[in-house]
């Protein structure tokens, strides 16, 4: 009875140690879906060496040409414990925390400071739910059915403090507008994605210190985005330098050197604060681009601005980098004068467009709508990668997936 007691014992301990203490996957698995997409390519040269014996077949290693976008969240809910696990698991060799901050002025990694209604189960605790800057309102419909106005919240990590923020539960970011009750509104998941993982014994949130613990344990690099705040600023004292201060200095306290850093934020002045008040983590500082149409681009000779303040790593999405001719994906003027200007590139996001054989692949393929409409098929995504794989020569690529550029990037050795 006691050898069994003590085996319980111990291996109850096992369970709990390795919770608690992750290492760097050393089997990396990328799963069906690049096997699939790669099947659904129309023929050519890309699809015959995509498929070849040493790309389906070879042994899959971790590659910072993939970078985990909020970890894994086609799957997994965004910036969770879960979804950055799934991330390293399929190769990512960079996982993102995009940062912001609660009530306490704690750091926390969520996609926007006020996204928690869309993001949690916050809506579900009442406690908390009555703390929210705009509560819950249920959706109003006329006599016949027709929506009238749609259900609506706001809910903030500045609403909260760190204590109660650790107390939610991560759920896949989606809502239903036309909800009657909080219940309903917290549902809404897209059809391509799932609730199969956002269970109430997953979806566990993170600080930004415990993802940068977590991070160095998987072996993995650190790409943490500072989000806009929402609040006035200062917020009770908070300075926007302060905020931008405090996210390169949990770095700092936590020993990882700047090569494993990759700060990054839509805020050039942020970008610039880095570079000057911390040039050693500044020179890997990602300025993301906030284009939403092309018509609001930058053009050459703002490219050419941007290098000349410092800015080395420029993170467009996906979309401003590709264009088509003759019927064929291409890079477009952006991407090249962004190469002539000598800026790295890191796009975003792939896998983000839901299905793509029965649309124009939504805003993150609006440069190539004709071209995604044409294929019909989902393997076009593997056609995007390498435009901007081999024909632009980015460094990375964001991922809702990241074993699909964990597979192409393995294939041809990025």
């Amino acid at each position: 009875m006691r050898s069994t007691i003590l085996f319980l014992a111990s291996a109850l301990l096992c369970a709990s140690l390795s919770h608690a203490t992750e290492t760097a996957p050393r089997n990396i698995q990328v799963g069906p879906r690049p096997y699939f997409l790669v099947d659904d390519m129309r023929p050519g040269p890309l699809k015959t060496r995509l498929n070849s014996e040493q790309c389906r077949e070879r042994p899959f290693r971790a590659t910072a040409f993939s970078i985990g976008h909020r970890g894994a969240p086609l799957q997994f809910p965004e910036h969770t414990r879960e979804s950055y696990l799934a991330a390293a698991r399929m190769g990512a060799g960079i996982l993102e925390c995009d940062v912001t901050f609660t009530k306490d002025k704690e750091l926390v990694c969520r996609h926007a400071q006020n996204d928690l209604h869309t993001t949690t189960n916050i809506l579900l605790r009442p406690e908390l739910a009555a703390k929210c800057t705009r509560p819950f309102t249920p959706a109003s419909f006329d006599a016949e059915g027709t929506l009238l106005t749609p259900a609506s919240a706001e809910c903030r990590s500045s609403d909260i403090t760190l204590a109660e923020f650790k107390t939610l539960r991560g759920k896949m970011d989606a809502f239903n507008p036309a909800a009657r009750t909080a219940e309903e509104y917290t549902g809404g998941t897209a059809p391509w994605r799932t609730d199969l993982y956002a269970g109430p014994s997953s979806g566990t949130l993170m600080t930004h210190a415990e993802s940068i613990a977590l991070f160095t344990q998987l072996g993995v690099k650190m790409m943490p985005e500072l989000k806009a705040p929402v609040v006035p600023m200062p917020f009770e004292g908070f300075s926007r330098e302060d905020y931008a201060r405090k996210l390169i200095e949990e770095y700092r306290r936590a020993g990882v050197g700047p090569a494993e850093v990759f700060p990054q934020s839509f805020s050039l002045e942020a970008i610039l604060f880095w570079i000057h008040s911390y040039p050693e983590y500044g020179r890997q500082a990602v300025h993301i681009e906030d284009a939403k149409l092309p018509a609001e681009l930058p053009t050459r000779a703002d490219l050419d601005a941007l290098a000349e303040k410092g800015v080395r790593i420029w993170a467009p999405p996906m979309w401003a980098l590709l264009s088509s001719a003759n019927g064929e994906l291409v890079p477009s003027q952006t991407a090249r004068d962004a190469k002539a200007a000598g800026l790295t590139l890191i796009p975003w996001a792939l896998e983000r467009s839901g299905v793509l054989a029965a649309s124009t692949g939504g805003p993150f393929h609006q440069s190539v709508a004709d071209i995604v409409h044409a294929r019909g098929n989902e393997g076009i995504t593997m056609e995007a990668l390498d435009v901007l794989g081999r024909q632009i020569g980015v460094q990375g690529v964001f991922s809702d997936w990241p074993g699909t550029v964990t597979y192409y990037a393995n294939c041809f050795e990025l």
